[in-house]
């Protein structure tokens, strides 16, 4: 067999740049998502300084759409933003704080900075920390999130 002709080189071409629109799977590589196991592991991921997407979900059939879409946006924003996901009937305390009753939903975190008033503190060991705490309220899509990180100024990526 010969060079492939200019119809077969087209049709390649095409099939590499569009497979992005034809929803064929990417490669994402190893996953970027990380599974939430206690406080103590999100409050040090947060003083890393980086924005944390957290995912508040239930482990259903019905979430399978928004763990493939953390999945892209984390492997498309890493590591500049860090993605948790947490499964709300095994970590319920920490879910219950948030004051949601309609699962699943997102809310991004970020800017921690020490308090001035510590107020009365039981251990002088203990420092105190205000976050502040965006709910995601847009598309849930990689687009959505970086549409979402410009409007809020949150640095999602390395400046050009």
């Amino acid at each position: 067999m010969g060079e492939p002709s200019l119809f077969d080189k087209m049709i390649n071409h095409l099939r590499a740049t569009s497979r992005y629109y034809t929803g064929y799977p990417k490669d994402l590589g190893p996953s970027r998502i990380i599974h939430f196991t206690s406080e103590r592991e999100f409050v040090q991921l947060l003083h890393e300084g980086y924005p944390v997407v957290v995912a508040f979900t239930l482990r259903c059939n019905l979430t399978k759409h928004l763990d493939s879409v953390l999945e892209e946006a984390a492997a498309e924003f890493h590591p500049h933003v860090k993605f948790m996901r947490v499964e709300c009937p095994k970590y319920p305390g920490f879910c219950i704080t948030r004051q949601r009753k309609e699962y699943p939903f997102i809310e991004i975190f970020h800017s921690p900075q020490q308090t001035l008033n510590q107020g009365r503190v039981a251990d002088p060991n203990i420092t105190k920390y205000a976050v502040k705490v965006l709910p995601f309220n847009y598309d849930t899509s990689a687009y959505g999130f970086r549409e979402f990180f410009k409007r809020h100024g949150i640095q999602a990526s390395n400046p050009q």
